[in-house]
């Protein structure tokens, strides 16, 4: 990779903090940065040689300071709580079946992620703590190399669990006793507390899933204030992540700063997942940021990273942070390779993915047998049913249920429904009692592809007869599939149901499927009327919506009075081409004929 100089010394970023709708102060006059070997470029989006560029300055007030806290993976935060929770769920793909329909309807782009970032193969699993909201102290990792702790009794911790007091009363009570109360006894007390998933965070984390971010906050007030450590805001931040909701986020981020939390991995990697999907030019800003923190990038960083610049078809810069991450010290996975393989397949370099996807199968694939559920999709989407057929048939004789949904996905790609459904029979013969909504889905979206709205129908049907949950996955293959046929008030009104009957919100991509089709006929009023259903479920707005909207004027032929300064009061300031869509609908634009008249 090209060398380039260390950014100067002069860079002005003191008492920086996320902004609502951006990131920066005022303008750097640094050209580059160099962080742990990732060139940043912090430039005009016009340089070529940009890795991660920042137009607009977007970090505004994030503190620079420098602290004497560690940041790494593991390590103790400030606060005396900061080692409570356990496992929030991973940052992209939900982790079980039993909180599936509630993490799909609180943002659908978890699913749209790729599932490769999440590859939870021994092999392969990433195993940062970026992955969790909640990590163990040095102690506590210490401690249970030692001895397995669900079976060293703790007769502190039956003692809480009994009592009816509060902790405190307990507390006090045993010391009174004369007992001991050691950090090794504590740090017991708190992993068993961890793992019942009966502290603060870990309820946070619950409420904020089940009944939305407002009243998580609000359970918040509620936590003692000498139990609000850092990772009950770490909670909250992630799950506003997870909500897409970018506006929360900052202002979460912000409190974390104002309570002099330190800048941590975790934190950074919310924002970079915020950030990936939502606004790509602010990531530049957090690197910046973890460089002036001494934060390395993890593998799991490195990887959005990557797959942040393979989804802004920067095929190059992808590539040099690929190289980047090697000189590092960090050993391409599997996964890497299954992110990368995809972008080149949509960027048209077939012969680089393939050469990928050999590297992925390593020879042998009866002894990689875990990588088949990434190979059967991307061969799928080379269009090489040979090659998916082969894969399969490794799998067939006792396949595992990823595999079988990814099967189905492939088969669904190559218009081959009669396979497709022939995994799904053999998949519902071998786990019949045991299928979610997610693999019901499968098939589903594969007759929804198709236009086969009387076979998903009857899917559907199958599905409630077994007494499988219909929940946001199955609404928004529903959606689809009645919006392909053409059935568009079909599909609004089994949207309209979902909302009233279920308090888990459907996904964003729902409303935006039957928001397009709404704007391909030209009709501003039901458009409009989407638009603010959305709102109404929380659904922050996004450039998405706001292009879908446009549309919807630009064909109906009409002038979208107020446009620019709906966007601008929800902090959306449009790219060149949806600026020159919003100039079609401007009522009081300027033309030759109109000069001409005036």
């Amino acid at each position: 990779m090209w060398a380039v100089r260390r950014a100067s010394n002069s860079l002005k970023l003191q008492r920086l903090r996320v902004g609502t709708s951006s990131l920066g102060g005022s303008k750097s006059q640094v050209t580059t940065s160099y962080f742990e070997g990732l060139t940043i470029f912090v430039s005009s989006p016009e340089s070529e040689r940009s890795i991660f560029y920042n137009s607009s300055n977007v970090f505004s007030k994030l503190p620079m300071g420098t602290r004497n806290l560690s940041s790494q993976p593991g390590a103790k935060s400030s606060k005396s709580d900061d080692d409570l929770g356990d496992g929030l769920s991973e940052l992209e793909t939900i982790s079980s079946n039993t909180t599936e329909d509630i993490a799909v309807g609180s943002d659908d782009e978890l699913l749209s992620e790729p599932d490769i970032l999440d590859d939870n193969h021994e092999e392969d699993n990433i195993g940062e703590p970026s992955q969790t909201a909640f990590e163990l102290s040095d102690a506590e990792t210490d401690l249970s190399e030692k001895k397995p702790h669900n079976k060293w009794p703790s007769q502190l911790f039956k003692a809480i669990v009994k009592s009816q007091n509060s902790l405190y009363d307990v507390l006090n009570k045993w010391v009174e006793g004369g007992k001991d109360l050691s950090r090794t006894e504590i740090t017991t007390v708190m992993l068993n507390l961890r793992k019942r998933r009966i502290d603060y965070a870990s309820r946070l984390d619950l409420v904020a899933k089940v009944n939305g971010l407002p009243k998580a906050e609000s359970y918040i007030h509620q936590i003692p204030e000498s139990f609000r450590g850092e990772v009950i805001y770490r909670t909250l931040l992630a799950n506003c992540v997870s909500s897409n909701n970018l506006k929360k986020a900052e202002e979460v981020f912000n409190k974390m700063r104002d309570l002099e939390f330190p800048v941590t991995l975790f934190s950074c990697t919310q924002l970079l997942l915020l950030y990936k999907r939502l606004d790509k030019k602010k990531i530049a800003d957090v690197l910046l940021v973890m460089e002036k923190e001494n934060i390395k990038l993890s593998l799991f960083t490195y990887k959005l990273l990557i797959d942040a610049k393979g989804r802004s078809n920067d095929i190059t810069g992808m590539d040099q942070v690929f190289e980047t991450m090697k000189s590092e010290g960090f050993k391409p996975d599997t996964s890497t390779k299954a992110i990368m393989a995809k972008h080149y397949l949509f960027g048209g370099l077939n012969g680089k993915a393939e050469g990928l996807l050999k590297e992925i199968e390593a020879g042998n694939l009866k002894e990689h047998r875990w990588a088949c559920k990434l190979l059967l999709p991307l061969y799928a989407s080379l269009g090489n049913a040979d090659e998916v057929r082969r894969v399969w048939k490794v799998c067939e004789s006792n396949p595992w249920l990823q595999e079988c949904v990814a099967a189905i996905e492939a088969w669904g790609k190559l218009n081959n429904i009669d396979e497709a459904e022939a995994v799904f029979e053999v998949m519902s013969s071998k786990w019949k009692k045991q299928l979610s909504s997610r693999h019901y889905a499968a098939l589903l979206r594969v007759y929804a592809d198709h236009k086969k709205l009387v076979k998903g129908k009857d899917l559907v049907k199958q599905m409630a007869d077994s007494g499988c949950r219909i929940g946001p996955l199955i609404w928004d293959a529903l959606v689809k599939l009645y919006a392909e046929a053409g059935e568009v008030e079909k599909a609004d009104s089994v949207l309209h149901k979902a909302v009233e009957q279920s308090s888990v919100r459907p996904m964003f991509s729902s409303f935006m499927t039957v928001m397009d089709q709404y704007a391909k006929r030209g009709d501003v009023r039901n458009a409009e009327k989407m638009f603010h259903r959305m709102r109404q479920a929380d659904y922050v707005s996004r450039m998405r919506q706001y292009e879908s909207l446009i549309q919807a004027y630009i064909n109906a032929k009409a002038p979208a009075y107020g446009m620019r300064d709906r966007m601008k009061a929800d902090n959306i300031f449009p790219p060149k081409r949806l600026a020159a869509l919003l100039a079609e609908v401007d009522p009081f634009r300027k033309t030759a004929v109109s000069d001409l008249l005036d």
